[in-house]
């Protein structure tokens, strides 16, 4: 274990959102995602799941006390209640946790709130005219493929990010980490800033949408601002760039390195840190569009020139030296990282639980990481009763169902 990794803070010290309230209906990754950054940065959330939990508590092994660490890593600092939302209880339970909510993130199928007679526009703006209301979905709620559900690696076939990942061996590959969702609750968040901001000029809500569709193609950058020019289908190319040369993945004597040369200056550097000078006089490698089509031999004389080189050594002195490159790490090398625990990107919380740290370093409201994810229910007494429920009416709707507490 780490022994450098801070220990979570016992109390947000305020965030840049301290004072907005977020309920969470949502559940997966996209939303719950977004709703831990808001949560990160002093937004106060409650996260409402269904009697049977948010499906990701199961998708383990391995698993904390009988929950995956999939849930544990997108759902922390947030109060969890269990609320039955098909029973008209449960949803009126949901009003009045809106009333003065600022922000509420859902993720259900498109019609489910209105079904339910939640939708914004039917129902919630007109009771609610500050509320900002994020949808995440697969495809949004409108056009030939609206209201169709939407996984992570459906959207990264479709939206063409399968196709440029990968090398000709393995054919088109799903990206090792599920991008678009962690994309669509970056772009989620986003819209509920800008929602935010655009509301102290108007005091009014709004509904903002992040669809998993619109984000993979969103995401396909350089390779359809390539194809809008020249008409060309990108090729699998492994690690390699299609515009930037020498900029790829590279075999040394003690494992893999990966160098990021995006302008001349730094290729003439790397040359004569090599002790390869004349490559970058060579008539063949002097600017990038003359490296990018003379690829492959360059790629041939750098293989030769880093094979007897040790990977941890190259990649320091060539950093020292301004020049972007380095190791292939194993996720243990990351997360143990001197710059990684430097950076309080490892937290840990008092349960010994570990998580990672916060991206955006705020210099006056930091944000912290203050709670590790909840337990099913654990809040859910504690949010009704503030809610105005009585202890009798609270017991009730636990012995009927409608409510699930420890």
């Amino acid at each position: 274990m780490p022994t450098l990794s801070p220990k979570a803070s016992p109390k947000s010290p305020g965030g840049a959102l301290t004072g907005i309230r977020v309920v969470d209906l949502s559940r997966v990754l996209g939303g719950p995602y977004c709703t831990q950054i808001l949560s990160d940065h002093g937004a106060s959330v409650v996260k409402v799941e269904p009697p049977m939990g948010d499906e990701t508590r199961t998708w383990g092994p391995p698993f904390v006390e009988g929950t995956a660490s999939y849930f544990l890593g997108v759902n922390r600092n947030k109060q969890d209640i269990v609320l039955d939302l098909s029973r008209p209880e449960g949803r009126e339970a949901v009003l009045r946790l809106l009333a003065d909510a600022d922000v509420l993130v859902e993720n259900f199928k498109t019609g489910t709130m209105e079904k339910w007679g939640l939708g914004f526009e039917d129902v919630l703006r007109e009771r609610f005219p500050r509320l900002i209301h994020c949808r995440v979905s697969g495809f949004g709620g409108d056009g030939p493929l609206g209201g169709a559900p939407g996984y992570d690696a459906v959207a990264q076939a479709m939206g063409g990010l399968m196709s440029v990942n990968g090398d000709p061996a393995s054919g088109p590959t799903r990206i090792g980490i599920p991008i678009v969702d962690m994309t669509t609750g970056l772009n989620a968040v986003i819209g509920i800033l800008l929602a935010l901001a655009e509301r102290q000029r108007s005091g009014q809500g709004q509904f903002v949408e992040a669809t998993l569709f619109d984000t993979a193609v969103g995401l396909l950058h350089p390779h359809a601002a390539n194809w809008f020019v020249n008409g060309q289908v990108p090729v699998l190319a492994g690690s390699g760039h299609p515009n930037v040369v020498p900029y790829d993945k590279f075999e040394t004597r003690s494992g893999e390195v990966f160098l990021g040369i995006g302008n001349d200056g730094q290729f003439r550097k790397f040359c004569a840190f090599v002790g390869a000078p004349e490559l970058a006089t060579d008539p063949r490698y002097a600017s990038n569009g003359e490296r990018n089509r003379n690829r492959i031999a360059l790629r041939a004389s750098i293989e030769t020139l880093l094979a007897d080189r040790d990977a941890a050594e190259l990649c320091e002195g060539l950093l020292k030296a301004g020049i972007p490159a380095g190791p292939v790490n194993q996720l243990p090398q990351v997360l143990q990282h001197p710059h990684t625990l430097h950076r309080e990107m490892v937290v840990e919380f008092d349960n010994g639980q570990r998580g990672l740290g916060i991206p955006v370093k705020l210099s006056r409201t930091p944000g912290s990481v203050h709670a590790a994810a909840p337990t099913l229910g654990q809040h859910t007494r504690e949010v009704l009763l503030g809610l105005g429920y009585s202890s009798t009416e609270v017991d009730a709707m636990i012995e009927q169902g409608i409510a699930r507490a420890p």
